[in-house]
C-alpha cells in the first residue's frame, strides 16, 4: 500500500471513530438517577401546582401555549429517558408578568417532577 493511501485510511478511520463516539448517548456526571431526586408530597405545593396537576389529569384546557410541548432534559437533572419522554407545564406564578420559573415535568409513564428555579432542582411529586 502507498504511504498516501496509508494517511488517507488512516485519516478515514479516525474520522469515523470521531463521529462515532459522537453519536453514542453518554450520561452526564450531572445527570441524577431517580432515587437521587429528592421527593415532595403534592400537598405540600402551592396551590397552582395542584390546579396544573389536575389540569394535566383532565388533558386541558392549559393557560399557556408551550403547555404539554415536549421537555428535552438537557441539563440531565432528571432521568435520561428516550426523546419526548417528558412534557412540561407552566405553573402559574402570582404576580409574574411572564410565565415564571415554576413548572411540573410529567413523564410517560405517570411520574411527575416540580422545578420552582426553572430546571436548576427538581423534586418527585409524591400524589
Amino acid at each position: 500500500m502507498s504511504a498516501w493511501r496509508a494517511r488517507l485510511l488512516a485519516a478515514f478511520t479516525s474520522i469515523v471513530m470521531v463521529l462515532g463516539t459522537a453519536c453514542v448517548p453518554v450520561q452526564s456526571a450531572d445527570a441524577a438517577p431517580l432515587q437521587a431526586i429528592a421527593s415532595v408530597s403534592v400537598e405540600a405545593l402551592p396551590p397552582q401546582v395542584r390546579e396544573t396537576l389536575r389540569l394535566i389529569h383532565a388533558g386541558g384546557p392549559f393557560p399557556y401555549a408551550r403547555d404539554g410541548v415536549s421537555f428535552g432534559n438537557f441539563e440531565r437533572r432528571l432521568p435520561i429517558e428516550k426523546p419526548h419522554f417528558y412534557r412540561e407545564y407552566t405553573v402559574p406564578t402570582p404576580g409574574a408578568r411572564d410565565r415564571g420559573a415554576r413548572r411540573v415535568i410529567a413523564g410517560r409513564e405517570g411520574e411527575f417532577f416540580y422545578t420552582d428555579d426553572h430546571y436548576s432542582t427538581f423534586r418527585r411529586i409524591l400524589e
